[in-house]
């Protein structure tokens, strides 16, 4: 008897041991569920979870009624346009048309990479969050005690990530004298140009909403220092390596100028680069439908967030100013007194047009993307009547 005690005593600190290691490896604790690599940097993992297949004449009547709509809004022959609708991960409806490059002929297909415009704010949250929950950072955290020189004092990581830090946008304060046009501006030289030109902020932090591309330029930074590795770089290994997202790209004005698909005013001229495409973080992400769908789709799984986390990304921030129209951590809302949010987030930047809705009670996601300047993106949120009890209509009329 005294002899095989130790032997058990012996098996179980293994036991717990073991727990405790592996625990460590996937960061799971009552703060934390992120996964983490061999290196500490948190990686988004595909969901593991089963979804519910769906039924045959489900399929059948979502996709005859989300088609029509196509038909309808994208009729034109010389659209250029990717889009997905999918419920529970899987695809309902998809299409392809157009030009990717009207140069070499090169058509969008459901492989080639579109500039995703400000829906790359809902990625670049994701990794935020994901080095908050890994205990990398905290949401009340000040933007000064990671970047030395950030000149606004109050400034937080939520007040970026919900668009109430106050300050002004990067186009504008660089665009009056204060940069060299000819000269390629970058995210560290955004930080230069508000210390060196004495650049004051718009309103009084967490005064007021208003979006702005130099918060989420900023989170970029922010992902820079706390990862050690560049904003292109972490997101690959944090996001798009691990979903197997393999057609998404950050886009790098150094080298992708010759590969990627142009965009074009709304009478089909080209629009070239300029000063502000070497920013990144707020913009200039490469995706197709597919691939944010896999992304997606991750937001559903275990090992996302926290749950206390969670609620907060999908939280209204700003009430201020009535309307239905809110912001939560990385994502646009439209609250009413009766029904479910509606999420999403709209983009635009040069030609590229683009729209990411996440309907999160009946899992429905609708992607659309563009680079040929159109308003018809952005009417992708009518077909939401099709899925749940929501105020849009599929006429002509509609809600904005």
């Amino acid at each position: 008897m005294t002899s095989r005690f130790p032997l058990y005593t012996t098996q179980l600190l293994a036991i717990l041991l073991f727990l405790t290691v592996s625990c460590s490896k996937q960061e799971k604790t009552e703060e934390a569920i992120v996964k983490v690599n061999k290196d500490g940097l948190p990686i988004m993992m595909p969901m593991q979870e089963e979804m519910p297949k769906l039924k045959k004449a489900y399929v059948d009547d979502k996709k005859y009624g989300v088609s029509r709509f196509f038909e309808k809004i994208w009729s034109e022959k010389n659209d250029n346009v990717a889009f997905l609708v999918a419920k529970d991960g899987q695809i309902i409806y998809e299409n392809y048309m157009g030009f990717a490059n009207k140069r070499t002929g090169e058509m969008i297909t459901k492989n080639m990479p579109l500039h995703i415009a400000s829906v790359s704010k809902v990625i670049t949250s994701t990794a935020v969050l994901m080095l908050i929950d890994a205990n990398k950072l905290k949401l009340d955290q000040k933007v000064n005690t990671i970047i030395p020189n950030f000149p606004y004092e109050d400034v937080t990581i939520q007040t970026l990530l919900n668009h109430r830090s106050g300050m002004r946008n990067y186009a504008y304060f660089t665009d009056k004298g204060n940069w060299d046009r000819h000269k390629t501006l970058t995210n560290e030289d955004i930080i230069k140009v508000m210390v060196e030109k004495d650049i004051k902020q718009e309103t009084k932090t967490d005064t007021h909403f208003s979006y702005c591309n130099t918060n989420y330029a900023v989170l970029a930074l922010i992902i820079e220092k706390v990862t050690g590795l560049t904003y292109p770089e972490a997101m690959k290994q944090m996001i798009f390596e691990p979903l197997g997202m393999s057609n998404t790209f950050v886009f790098d004005i150094t080298k992708d100028r010759d590969i990627i698909a142009p965009s074009y005013k709304g009478n089909n001229m080209e629009i070239g680069i300029d000063y502000l495409d070497g920013i990144y973080g707020d913009k200039n992400i490469y995706s197709t439908p597919r691939d944010i769908l896999k992304f997606d789709k991750a937001r559903y799984a275990a090992f996302f967030l926290n749950a206390d986390l969670l609620k907060k990304v999908y939280k209204g921030y700003s009430y201020e100013a009535k309307g239905s129209r809110n912001y939560g951590l990385g994502i646009r809302m439209m609250e009413w007194e009766k029904g479910e949010p509606f999420f999403y987030h709209n983009g635009w930047w040069h030609g590229n047009t683009s729209c990411f809705i996440n309907m999160r009670k009946e899992k429905i996601t609708m992607i659309v993307l563009s680079n040929k300047y159109t308003h018809k993106t952005w009417q992708t949120k009518k077909l939401a009547s099709l899925f749940g009890d929501y105020p849009f209509k599929l006429d002509d009329g509609g809600l904005e």
